[in-house]
């Protein structure tokens, strides 16, 4: 079977980036043939080790040099854009005739079904519904959410399947005949565990305005006053950088707040944290969560849509914060700072908890999708 991954963007060192590698990696093992299918890569390579029997795709649309310009700009320029990603990805669709097609609900998801290169279409989504609409945008760009929110649910009815992450998600969505839930799997198979022991809280994800790192910021000026021999590492890349790092100096934060750089290595991250934090606007499923119980951390997090009320037991394996409480963010990481004992049961839990996401169990799902869908 030949599965072709469309992810209109860059194979870089996103969460989703991390999880299609594994995927990826996992089904060559199984005998597939995999073919990942890039807008953005730019002569780069993938943040993430691939097996070499992958094959990917660069088609050049570069989409990604409009980011942060106007409506205008982008009115004017987007249309362009689709064309040549659609007739390039026709011609890559045609050349290598895949069994099952797999969108990542990015630009291609509105023209990707009329392809007809006769492969199954399966479109999958790494966020929630209502993600446009938490971007929080005002004016023009506020109706172009509704709008796009809206389109969404009209273009995922046109595939064969639409997976979602998270039951909650689902529910999102109405009835829809071809919805289906397959949650993120641990990407770490490993019996390593945190000792828990380092005054290092660490938050991981792109600089960027869904993370909501300027909110963790904030709420660790209230956590330095009263833990200031603690440190917070939070580890990405992206468009906040400098707006973040400003903060930082704004906030006399500098010498307790640390902005590094995205690593391939992150299993050390986290070995090397007694404490994870999520300060996120919205989410799909974080794999930081995840991955973060793999390795017997306790986790802070806000209770955003949609994942960390999936995945945290709220004061088993971590704390669950009411979305957008600064303070209560606070409160909650200085408990587990300064509860040693809390702090292990929560990370003794986490490590258990994450068991229900093994990937034998999470591919075995997705390979049922993809026979029910050849048989269809």
């Amino acid at each position: 079977m030949k599965i072709l991954y469309n992810i209109a963007g860059t194979c870089h060192s996103g969460g989703m980036e991390r999880v299609l590698a594994n995927k990826a990696n996992y089904l060559v093992n199984q005998g597939m043939e995999v073919v990942i299918v890039t807008t953005d890569q730019q002569g780069l390579p993938p943040f993430f080790s691939l097996d070499q029997r992958i094959r990917c795709v660069d088609l050049c649309i570069n989409y990604e040099e409009n980011n942060g310009k106007s409506l205008f700009n982008k009115l004017l320029h987007y249309p362009l854009k689709q064309w040549k990603h659609k007739k390039r990805l026709t011609k890559i669709l045609m050349q290598e005739r895949p069994d099952i097609t797999i969108s990542m609900f990015n630009n291609d998801a509105g023209f990707i079904t009329d392809i007809k290169d006769d492969s199954k279409k399966i479109l999958e989504i790494h966020f929630s519904k209502f993600k446009r609409l938490q971007y929080n945008r005002k004016g023009w760009w506020r109706w172009v959410d509704v709008w796009r929110t809206k389109q969404d649910e009209r273009i995922a009815r046109r595939f064969d399947r639409f997976v979602v992450l998270t039951e909650e998600d689902k529910a999102n969505w109405g009835d829809m005949d071809n919805i289906c839930v397959i949650p993120n799997a641990n990407t770490f198979s490993t019996k390593q565990t945190s000792l828990l022991n380092t005054r290092k809280v660490i938050s991981i994800g792109r600089y960027s305005y869904q993370k909501g790192f300027d909110r963790l910021i904030k709420a660790w000026k209230t956590v330095n006053r009263v833990c200031p021999e603690w440190t917070l590492d939070i580890i990405g890349e992206g468009e906040e950088k400098s707006k973040l790092q400003s903060l930082i100096y704004h906030e006399n934060l500098d010498g307790s707040v640390r902005l590094m750089p995205a690593t391939s290595d992150i299993i050390n991250v986290y070995l090397g944290a007694s404490v994870v934090a999520m300060s996120s606007h919205y989410e799909g499923l974080p794999m930081v969560l995840l991955e973060a119980q793999s390795l017997g951390l306790p986790i802070v997090a806000f209770a955003c849509q949609c994942g960390p009320k999936d995945i945290i037991s709220d004061g088993e394996t971590g704390f669950l914060v009411p979305e957008g409480d600064v303070e209560g963010l606070a409160e909650k990481l200085i408990t587990v700072i300064k509860d040693n004992v809390l702090r292990l049961s929560m990370g003794k839990q986490a490590k258990e908890a994450s068991r229900r996401y093994e990937e034998e169990a999470v591919m075995q799902l997705w390979m049922d999708i993809f026979q029910t869908v050849m048989k269809a």
